[in-house]
């Protein structure tokens, strides 16, 4: 088996995968679940209240959703869980429409990575429905 198939077919390389793909998530769920104080005042700047709620439930969705993905298990739920979340944080963090100039570009190069992540997310969460639970990628 050529050395690229046998990489795609390593489960150490598909946990590797979802965990790449969902470091924005794990690692900012990370950052809040140690620094709860600036998760609350992250909250507040973007007008998301009651803000120790919020907090706790971006910390759930993000870590929980990642770890689902990485697991491979409930891939759908965990992908599912963060797509909407990142959709959700477009209109409170990323409102490029009600800007001007470069920071209305700026703004909407952020949305556009958010799409990004989104299709990927979608991917994964298709490939994790697709293969069994137990092939190589989703072990």
């Amino acid at each position: 088996m050529p050395i690229i198939e046998r990489l795609l077919a390593s489960p150490t390389f598909g946990i590797f995968a979802r965990g790449v793909l969902t470091f924005v998530f794990w690692s900012s769920g990370l950052a809040k679940l140690f620094d709860f104080n600036g998760a609350m005042a992250e909250m507040e700047h973007f007008g998301v209240v009651p803000t120790a709620p919020m907090a706790i439930a971006v910390i759930i969705v993000q870590l929980g959703g990642a770890a689902l993905v990485i697991s491979g298990r409930y891939v759908w739920l965990g992908a599912g869980a963060l797509g909407i979340f990142t959709l959700l944080t477009i209109p409170i963090a990323h409102p490029f429409w009600t800007m001007t100039g470069e920071m209305a570009f700026l703004e909407m190069m952020f949305v556009f990575e958010h799409i990004t992540v989104v299709g990927g997310l979608m991917v994964v969460a298709i490939l994790g429905q697709r293969l069994p639970q137990r092939s190589p990628a989703f072990a």
